[in-house]
């Protein structure tokens, strides 16, 4: 049967698209902040030798806090429902968020930072994850494509919307103007998460009998929450004695990242000790290893952007910060187009030989070039706002179409009762991207006093993510299938 109209699996689409939408603004608001503050010497970011390579560092230690909460946001979303751990997820950061711009220093920054890394990792592996349990089949890729867009307009919103946020207080607030961003964020981060919740009801046909067990139902707050907070109380509490000791030995900021990275595998290790048979089938099988480590590369360009775009653009002659951003907002915004096209051209694809693989395969290829056009079109001085915009927003389309086609490959391949483990476990690995990416490329920018070698790092690294795509064997993919409950 063919269904015609607005769907119910639409409007869980809508209300992911917004847990997507506010969670990217509440994280990518740190670098455009971080970029005013380095700019206008205030607080903790004045007099500091190394700007960038601290800015980094704040970056990293969010996407540490990320990184850890993946694997166990799969698992309690498994066992607590999806559409719980969302929830939960949403409403957390609208309040961590909020926290940030009601208390300062450098420490408190920090750790909010990491609490909302905590809180936004657990969110991922349930909104993939909840897709698949509520979408046909046959738009499964579209689904993940068009949810995820969120995250694109949410990068433009926050790279634009921040420095104008910040511009707009600076006449009443002075130099503690960089707390409007996470005031306002935060409280509207916090009615999304009501949103969230009254909207985003399961795809059930009435009368239809479901099994309650199921993740894709089942609702348990209370638990899910308890869960959470243990976990998060274990991370952070890892996570800050790593930075204050890493500090107090004069470790470098590329030291401190590296020494957070090692927690990922480390972690991986305790998961398999303790769940060996439930992680088993998604951690030894050789087409999802290398889907995770393909998408380390994935991450690294994502937050290499998202993180230092407006510094990038600003650097190379892009003006001021309104200016730069403005400009660097043509990658975000082509996400737009980009998400659902690349989700769409997967599922017509998904039946021929070598389906998804290839599409992610030339998809790759092409954003590798288009990295690389970038870095020498401004390493050789060349600044045009516009050619810069161009090349960005071509760029950013290659970008954000593969990335629902690796999400949908990863529901292809994945076991249906580990998917949402597997989905947290694909973040868990590729977030080793996001925690180097931000305090090894603003270490890099202050030792070259340049953003060219970064450039240059990130186009290499995303060539790595083409060879280990071509890796994976066609052969074991299999189709997603149906749901019990689709209206």
């Amino acid at each position: 049967m063919i269904l015609k109209g607005w769907q119910r699996y639409h409007t869980i689409w809508a209300m992911l698209f917004l847990g997507w939408f506010v969670s990217y603004i509440d994280r990518v608001a740190t670098g455009p902040v971080v970029t005013w503050m380095i700019e206008n010497e205030v607080s903790f970011m004045a007099n500091v030798e190394n700007p960038h390579g601290l800015g980094g560092l704040i970056g990293s230690l969010f996407f540490a806090g990320f990184m850890l909460n993946q694997l166990p946001g799969g698992y309690l979303g498994d066992k607590f429902g999806y559409r719980t751990i969302v929830v939960l997820s949403i409403f957390w950061a609208g309040v961590v968020t909020l926290l940030t711009g009601v208390i300062g220093g450098l420490v408190v920054f920090v750790l909010m930072r990491v609490l909302l890394g905590l809180g936004e990792g657990v969110f991922y592996s349930n909104d993939r994850s909840y897709i698949v349990f509520n979408t046909p089949p046959e738009k499964v890729g579209l689904g993940m494509g068009v949810v995820i867009t969120g995250l694109s307009v949410g990068l433009t919103v926050a790279t634009i919307g921040v420095p104008l946020l910040i511009n707009a207080a600076e006449p009443f607030m002075g130099k503690e103007a960089w707390r409007s961003p996470f005031l306002i964020c935060g409280i509207f981060t916090m009615f999304c998460a009501f949103l969230i919740f009254k909207f985003m009801r399961p795809n059930i046909i009435p009368g239809q009998k479901v099994d309650p067990n199921s993740p894709g139902i089942k609702e348990e707050y209370g638990k899910a929450i308890t869960h959470m907070v243990l976990y998060a109380a274990i991370f952070l509490a890892i996570i800050m004695g790593i930075y204050f000791a890493s500090t107090k030995l004069g470790l470098s900021n590329i030291g401190i990242a590296f020494i957070l990275t090692a927690l990922c595998p480390l972690l991986i290790f305790v998961v398999y000790k303790m769940k060996k048979s439930e992680v088993h089938p998604i951690l030894f099988n050789k087409n999802l290893v290398f889907l995770y480590l393909s998408f380390i590369p994935v991450i690294w360009h994502l937050w290499f952007y998202g993180y230092w775009s407006v510094a990038i653009v600003q650097d190379f002659g892009g003006g001021a910060l309104l200016a730069a951003a403005l400009v660097a907002s043509f990658n975000g915004l082509a996400g737009i187009i980009g998400f659902p096209l690349g989700g769409k051209i997967s599922d017509k694809l998904v039946d021929k030989p070598n389906g998804r693989r290839n599409v992610l395969v030339i998809l790759t290829v092409l954003l590798t070039i288009s990295i690389f056009i970038f870095a020498g079109y401004v390493m050789t001085g060349n600044n045009n706002p516009v050619l810069m915009s161009i090349i960005l927003f071509i760029s950013g389309l290659f970008f954000f179409a593969l990335q629902p086609v690796s999400h949908a490959l990863l529901a292809d391949l994945a076991p249906a009762e580990q998917r949402g483990t597997a989905f947290g476990m694909m973040n868990l690995i590729s977030e080793i991207g996001a925690v180097l990416c931000p305090v090894v490329s603003g270490v890099l920018r202050d030792s070259t006093g340049s953003w060219g070698i970064p450039l240059l790092l990130d186009g290499a690294l995303m060539a790595a993510s083409f060879l280990l795509v071509l890796g994976i064997s066609q052969k074991a993919v299999q189709r997603v299938q149906a749901k019990p409950s689709v209206s």
